[in-house]
């Protein structure tokens, strides 16, 4: 597959988790008689990666996020001449996802951005946890998500399954840190929203890189020991 169709293929599935997890936090979660709440958040940017990994996987390897090209690399899975291409790919795709759902949600009267599903520590953590604890949460839910995904990609791993081990995973991790972070784990999709959120989140965005870059990369580091003979 030429390198063009697979950044095509991740700006495409970038795209679709943006606007398909953050969408269903602005758009449904907003309103509680729709009864999804963050739950149904959760499941839904499970369901995006899941749904994705079936339609692109074969074309790009599905990655939707800097950090597990990054972990990818790390493992010895993906070659670090096409990193950086991937990654701007993936920030351009959740950069339009973005844009299409801002267009959408601003079509409704009286519609205030707020904080258009950024994430976010401190007074901007959904339940007011600290700089350290929103640090060490992202650093963790993104070393398991690497695990999860090199362990089901893993040639020795019961084919054909990956895509609902790597969703069902995703989902957990929402379940567990949206209180704390609103769950990042993907520097591509905290990008995408923090531009429209505005200055808090833009002055906390750091944080939704590096440390999913550090989990991720301790993650490929660790599971090439674990995967060797």
């Amino acid at each position: 597959m030429t390198l063009s169709k697979k950044l095509a293929a991740e700006f495409i599935g970038t795209f679709w988790l943006v606007l398909g997890g953050c969408g269903s936090a602005v758009l449904a979660a907003a309103f509680p008689q729709l009864g999804i709440g963050f739950a149904g958040v959760s499941l839904a940017f499970g369901l995006t990666v899941l749904t994705m990994a079936f339609a692109i996987g074969h074309i790009s390897g599905c990655h939707l996020n800097p950090a597990v090209s990054i972990g990818l690399w790390s493992g010895g899975r993906f070659p670090a001449s096409e990193l950086g291409f991937y990654i701007l790919a993936q920030v351009a795709g959740g950069l339009l996802g973005a844009a299409v759902l801002y267009l959408i949600a601003t079509g409704k009267a009286g519609f205030e951005v707020g904080g258009f599903a950024s994430n976010g520590y401190g007074e901007h953590s959904p339940g007011g946890y600290s700089l350290v604890s929103a640090l060490t949460t992202e650093i963790v839910m993104t070393f398991m998500f690497l695990i999860i995904i090199l362990g089901a990609t893993d040639k020795r791993a019961p084919q054909g399954f990956a895509p609902i081990a790597i969703g069902l995973g995703l989902t957990l991790i929402h379940l567990i840190s949206i209180p704390v972070t609103n769950t990042s784990v993907n520097p591509a999709r905290s990008t995408a929203v923090a531009l429209f959120a505005g200055d808090w989140a833009i002055s906390q965005l750091w944080l939704f890189w590096v440390a999913p870059i550090v989990g991720a990369f301790l993650a490929g580091t660790v599971y090439r020991w674990l995967e060797s003979e």
